[in-house]
């Protein structure tokens, strides 16, 4: 005989279902649960009497050969343009492998396909947690690498923009410039645990030191007016950026030198 709990309980355990409402952070933005993919009274839980344990929802028997999960994040609120659902998320090889339900296939229903949790398996508890991919900020000063951590404590993993570190240059517009400097950014960039991208300066009415900078590594190019945003500068960048297939950022004029936006 299969016993309810009160649907409060149930969320301070689980965390919520299908139905439930959750209003994001102090705004007045609310998501609803479309799906959910776990099985009720049969959840994937980690902790003391709880579900993952050996025999239980963890096999006893598979191994990382058996496409076991190297980590799993359990009874969370994904978040993402496709739908909200809550789920189990399998992690494998440092990816995402597989939403659904995740446990021990032998004596629980439904598990799905490649999400065993094994000896081997890590576990991060999901309940109550929204999990969303990372956002983009397209419009980086590289000042400090302390940048990259502030970035991820609110959910950035990718930072896309230019400079030196605390340079005048850098301080004022977000451009990494010339090959020399491009290169000692990548280098310094190596350990930092977020996915950047460097844009080269971008003024400059002949290609070839436009070019340089995108072989030295850049990804794009940034046009900034304090560097002289001509109509010269920016035909010289776009044409580059054409022949390389790399982006190029314009920062608007406000100095009337060139045209300007209204």
């Amino acid at each position: 005989m299969s016993l309810g709990i009160p649907r409060r309980q149930f969320s301070d355990l689980f965390g919520p279902t299908v139905g439930d409402r959750i209003r994001l952070a102090d705004t007045e933005l609310f998501i609803e649960i479309e799906e959910d993919l776990t099985s009720h009274g049969d959840e994937a839980k980690f902790g003391g009497g709880k579900v993952l344990r050996d025999g239980m929802g963890q096999s006893s028997w598979a191994t990382r050969s058996d496409q076991t999960l190297d980590t799993v994040v359990t009874n969370a609120v994904i978040l993402d343009h496709w739908g909200i659902v809550k789920a189990d998320v399998g992690i494998r090889d440092g990816r995402i492998a597989a939403i659904g339900k995740a446990g021990n296939p032998d004596i629980m229903d439904g598990v799905t396909p490649w999400m065993t949790v094994a000896a081997g398996t890590e576990v991060i508890a999901g309940e109550g947690m929204i999990l969303t991919p990372g956002g983009i900020d397209p419009h980086i000063h590289f000042i400090c690498p302390q940048l990259a951590w502030e970035a991820l404590a609110s959910g950035i993993t990718t930072l896309i923009g230019g400079g030196t570190g605390p340079a005048t240059g850098t301080k004022a517009t977000t451009c990494t410039p010339g090959e020399w400097n491009i290169h000692r950014m990548l280098e310094a960039s190596e350990e930092l645990p977020v996915n950047l991208g460097f844009l080269g300066k971008g003024n400059a009415s002949h290609q070839e030191p436009l070019t340089e900078q995108i072989r030295a590594g850049a990804m794009g190019l940034k046009l900034h007016e304090d560097w002289g945003t001509t109509p010269a500068a920016v035909d010289a960048a776009l044409t580059a950026a054409e022949a390389y297939d790399v982006s190029v950022a314009i920062h608007s004029d406000t100095l009337n030198e060139a045209g300007y936006v209204e």
